[in-house]
């Protein structure tokens, strides 16, 4: 169950599409393979086998869990650098801790969302706090990289701290829905993290029968994953369901419905939002690292090399395997 809910009766509501807005159609439909990250903990890469640039300004995206840890399980990474872009990680449910070398640093937890430019270039750290690791639980988010432009690469390191208390909440026209909105804006709804690249990011959790029709911007893309349980998407009804990336061509809208029957484990349709302005330069990724070109990619590796992203703090966090180890 997300952490972030609310009385979808007492919300503001989306109005209904107008006959003179165009819906977006379905171009790319993928499924993301699982895998693993970090110390070892289970992902599901949620934009493998989609075009680039169908994903600009987008460059990675991993649903980390949804699992259920024992006692001793529960892993995050140790100390790794980040240049070029932004990283932003999603609490569905469970806690992650976070400390940078550049002063940044809490809990994520509750819905919280912890939204880091790396800019110039930034050590740091996600891992589960000590009192997780022992007791093991729910462990749910989405870890999303947000490319930067060329003229802002190098910006100074910044730490936002987005708690799920902040986050904007709208209702589907129908009441059956829940938007929460974590950046961007949707229909004059505003969330609370600050983009250097124009982007909007939502939760929604779309009830059995249900259906969400929501205005999107004309020059943004629009990106659809499927956290969980089954529905369609676009006037066409393409069904989609757990692990579904799909990308939308232009247009005015995007909708969805749930179906009526959904699993016990996953009773509704849970999707994240995604829609940016595309940057149309070239992307090179090597690792951590996310340029413009090959020589840039060397210079990072060599400033990572020689100190120059900072220096892991003396009160650094450092990974927890466990009371017993």
């Amino acid at each position: 169950m997300p952490a972030v809910t609310a009385d979808t009766m007492t919300l503001p509501r989306l109005q209904p599409a107008r006959p003179d807005e165009r819906e977006r159609r379905v171009v790319s439909l993928t499924r993301g393979p699982s895998g693993y990250e970090g110390e070892g903990f289970p992902v599901r890469r949620a934009f493998a086998g989609a075009s680039p640039k169908l994903l600009d300004p987008f460059v990675h995206m991993d649903q980390m869990g949804e699992v259920e840890y024992a006692p001793g399980e529960p892993r995050g990474t140790d100390w790794h650098p980040h240049r070029g872009f932004e990283t932003v990680t999603y609490m569905i449910d469970g806690r992650f801790q976070h400390q940078d070398s550049h002063g940044g640093g809490g809990m994520i937890e509750n819905g919280a969302t912890q939204w880091m430019t790396a800019g110039s270039g930034v050590l740091h750290i996600e891992t589960p706090p000590a009192a997780l690791v022992d007791s093991g639980g729910t462990f749910h988010g989405i870890q999303l990289w947000v490319n930067l432009p060329k003229s802002d690469k190098f910006l100074n390191p910044r730490y936002q701290n987005l708690t799920g208390d902040r986050v904007g909440l709208l209702a589907s026209a129908d009441a059956g829905a829940l938007v929460r909105i974590i950046a961007g804006e949707i229909e004059g709804h505003q969330g609370p993290g600050s983009t250097h690249t124009p982007i909007t990011m939502a939760h929604a959790t779309i009830q059995p029968g249900a259906r969400l029709s929501l205005p999107w911007r004309k020059d943004f893309n629009a990106l659809a994953y499927v956290l969980s349980g089954r529905g369609t998407v676009g006037s066409d009804e393409r069904p989609i369901s757990e692990g579904n990336l799909v990308a939308l061509a232009d247009g005015d809208r995007i909708s969805f419905a749930a179906s009526e029957s959904q699993d016990s484990k996953a009773p509704a349709l849970e999707l994240i939002l995604l829609g940016g302005q595309p940057i149309n330069e070239p992307v090179v990724q090597y690792g951590p690292f996310v340029m413009n070109s090959r020589e840039e990619i060397i210079s990072a590796i060599e400033d990572f090399q020689t100190g120059r992203f900072g220096q892991i703090p003396a009160d650094a966090l450092r990974p927890y395997h466990g009371q017993h180890r």
